[in-house]
């Protein structure tokens, strides 16, 4: 017997299902210690930047930390927006789960869910989709 079992329907997962919410977010005025600070406190590998009206503005990953310790270039009093990744991959709250392929494409493993006027409502990360398939394969062993 197939460990997964065809459905004439597949139920529809949006990015809300899976995502994280609220979104952990810093102000893009904050220091790279200060990020880092809520990171850990938070225990999340990313923090969304937002700017003055509460829009994304970047993010702010530990991979951006590595990097610029292994370049040498990392202060912990210099501003966020001096590491922050500024062209970032978002996706809504309402797109399909094939965002996750977007997020393999692009080998990144945070996407910030912005709403349509570009405020961070959650974060999509490999944890939350881990965490999904992590359940859906103990439904279906147990359906077995």
């Amino acid at each position: 017997m197939p460990l997964f079992k065809r459905y004439v329907k597949s139920p529809e997962i949006k990015v809300r299902h899976l995502m994280s919410s609220p979104p952990i977010v810093v102000s893009s005025g904050v220091r790279v210690d200060e990020a880092v600070r809520v990171m850990w406190d938070k225990r999340v590998g990313s923090v969304i930047v937002v700017d003055d009206e509460g829009r994304l503005a970047g993010i702010f990953t530990e991979r951006d930390v590595i990097f610029a310790a292994a370049k040498e270039a990392l202060c912990a009093s210099a501003p966020i927006t001096d590491l922050m990744s500024r062209n970032v991959i978002t996706v809504g709250p309402d797109d399909d789960a094939v965002a996750v392929e977007r997020m393999r494409q692009a080998n990144v493993r945070h996407l910030p869910v912005i709403d349509a006027s570009g405020k961070p409502v959650g974060m999509l990360s490999m944890r939350d989709i881990v965490d999904a398939a992590s359940l859906l394969l103990r439904i279906f062993a147990q359906s077995e």
